[in-house]
Formats: structure tokens, sequence, C-alpha cells
């Protein structure tokens, strides 16, 4: 699904001509609030919200000013207060990933603020969300970690 849409403002642009490095992780984290408003999740109207535990950000071509990008968005598993979120950035209307973004994200009741299980309407959606992906193979840019393998 498509989270989140915006041309790549100038002022996101770094000195060699491309989106910057922590601009990527904005627009992610506006897809991620987008994700969150689709699968009933509202901070302001019952105090849960997400917060991320773990995020793994994978550059992979340059993007330049004007350029219009899309977010689109899978969830690759839940519990019952964690959620494993992937973003794909792409230009508008290209199939090329630009960047790859993975979540790990915890459902928190704000007024603790503590963990929280998930309502039964977003658990609802989460899973009608898996179930539409579940006979694809995970993405690319999935369950990876960062590693230099030494020579021995």
């Amino acid at each position: 699904m498509i989270t989140y849409q915006t041309p790549v403002l100038e002022e996101w642009v770094d000195y060699n001509g491309h989106l910057r490095d922590a601009f990527y992780l904005l627009i992610f984290s506006y897809a991620t609030d987008a994700f969150m408003s689709l699968a009933g999740i509202d901070p302001l109207r019952d105090q849960r919200s997400l917060f991320t535990l773990e995020c793994h950000l994978n550059y992979l071509r340059e993007v330049k000013a004007g350029t219009p990008v899309q977010v689109h968005t899978r969830v690759i598993a839940h519990d019952s207060k964690r959620l494993q979120l992937y973003h794909c950035l792409k230009a508008a209307g290209q199939d090329n990933m630009l960047a790859a973004n993975e979540q790990m994200l915890l459902h928190v009741d704000l007024q603790g603020p503590h963990a929280t299980p998930f309502s039964e309407s977003t658990v609802q959606c989460l899973e009608h969300w898996l179930e539409g992906t579940r006979h694809l193979p995970l993405p690319a840019h999935s369950g990876r970690a960062i590693s230099l393998h030494q020579k021995h």
C-alpha cells in the first residue's frame, strides 16, 4: 500500500545534489505516521502510539530535488504488542527502489508510558494486510544485519 507521497524538497538536498540521508528517514517516519492512521492508532484520540525500537535503512539510489516519491508499506509480522514494518521508497510511477527501511515498532499506552496490546480492530487490519502479502517472498532488504565479514 502507498502510505506517503511527496516531492523531494530543495531544503532536503545536500552538497552532493541528492536527498540528504536524514531526510530518507523523515520520509519513512511520515509513512509510519500515515500507516498508524490506517491501522486505527491515533495518539490524540486514544493515547496509544507506536515507538520505534529498531530501524534499518538501506540507501539504494540517489534521489534529486523535485523528484516525486512515494512510500510503499508492507506488514512483515506482528505479535500482540510489536510490529515489523517494511517501507520501500520509489519514484512515483517507477518500479526501481530508491531506499528500503525496516522498522520494529512497539505499541505504547502514552499514559504510562508502557507497552500495551493492539486493539482488536488494529489486529484485524494487520492480519488483513498480512494475508494480502503472505504469498510473496520477504522483501530483499528485510531481516538484514550490519556486518563486516573478516577473513580468517
